[in-house]
């Protein structure tokens, strides 16, 4: 069994090392870091969520899992603000606690380990990921915003339906989520891709694995942890382990198990994703906390992965 679990972790962890060299050598500079971004996000990642959501038909999706995924979600963001208070830094934390890197490692972790299957439930839930999270965290960054401005001289009312509005059609038109539901909808048609046009698309979704990981050893070695790191720790700790236990504990509690409910567990366990930090940078708040959170949380997963591979095994059922 340890064989089972620890073999998909080897080809991400020497991934990741790899990029991290060629970082630290100078092949690849800091500043080449947000181009490679942009190939990843913009060109290989839609290419592979297209083509594998565009042979799913909608009927055969289990949304069950995903519902469990939200649930554990919505029920650690609502606790964050709870303990945090409502305020910027709590949504903040509350987001970093709960968005993981679904795509930059969650893909090629997830195809590794559990194949195609596994890529359609976890591309159902991408489908959802950012609308639901990102709009749920714009929301009280507006709502706590709004109140400060309350009373101050000249202060422009705000249509909070808009802001929700705004938030959500940002979280749907995007990179990762729209190819996603343009494939569900291509499949829908039960046209076959032409021939070339598939071999294209499968081409370049073959690089996104080794592309993404190498960037993210990349973006490890130029990150700076600094003053931030016991905050950033505390970070990691909630969405490495925390999150996923509660899942698990979950799932148990209501007699859930499969393939797909192992994928739900593992991606709950994945690190912080930086649309965290873009988030964070938007609002202006938090952004040295949020930044130390990703690399901690992405140095420590190759540790706790596969402890959290152990325990989804064991839902597989």
């Amino acid at each position: 069994m340890l064989s089972s679990v620890l073999s998909p972790l080897v080809p991400v962890v020497l991934c990741i090392a790899l990029g991290f060299a060629i970082a630290r050598i100078g092949w690849v500079r800091a500043s080449a870091i947000a181009d490679l971004s942009n190939i990843v996000f913009l060109v290989l990642t839609p290419a592979l969520l297209f083509r594998t959501m565009g042979q799913t038909r909608v009927q055969e999706l289990d949304f069950t899992p995903v519902a469990l995924y939200f649930a554990t979600a919505m029920l650690v963001f609502a606790a964050t603000l709870l303990r945090e208070g409502w305020s910027v830094a709590g949504a903040a934390r509350a987001l970093a606690h709960t968005f993981g890197n679904t795509v930059m490692i969650g893909v090629p972790f997830i195809g590794l380990v559990y194949g195609e299957q596994g890529l359609v439930a976890l591309f159902t839930l991408i489908s959802l990921h950012s609308l639901v999270l990102l709009t749920a965290a714009t929301l009280v960054f507006e709502l706590v915003q709004a109140r400060a401005e309350q009373g101050q001289p000249g202060a422009v009312a705000r249509s909070r339906g808009q802001t929700l509005w705004r938030a959500a059609r940002n979280s749907v038109l995007h990179p990762v989520p729209l190819p996603i539901l343009a494939g569900l909808v291509f499949a829908q048609t039960g046209l076959p891709l032409p021939g070339v046009l598939d071999q294209a698309l499968a081409l370049l979704g073959r690089a996104v694995g080794p592309t993404a990981l190498l960037l993210v050893g990349v973006s490890l070695a130029y990150t700076r942890i600094g003053q931030n790191w016991r905050a950033a720790l505390r970070i990691a700790a909630v969405k490495l382990l925390a999150m996923p236990l509660f899942l698990g504990a979950l799932a148990w509690a209501l007699g859930l198990s499969g393939g797909a409910i192992a994928v739900m567990l593992v991606t709950a366990a994945l690190p912080v994703g930086a649309n965290v930090l873009l988030f964070t940078q938007r609002y202006g708040a938090m952004q040295d906390e949020v930044s130390s959170a990703i690399a901690i949380s992405t140095a420590l997963a190759l540790l706790t992965l596969p402890v959290m591979l152990a325990l989804a095994q064991l839902l597989r059922g």
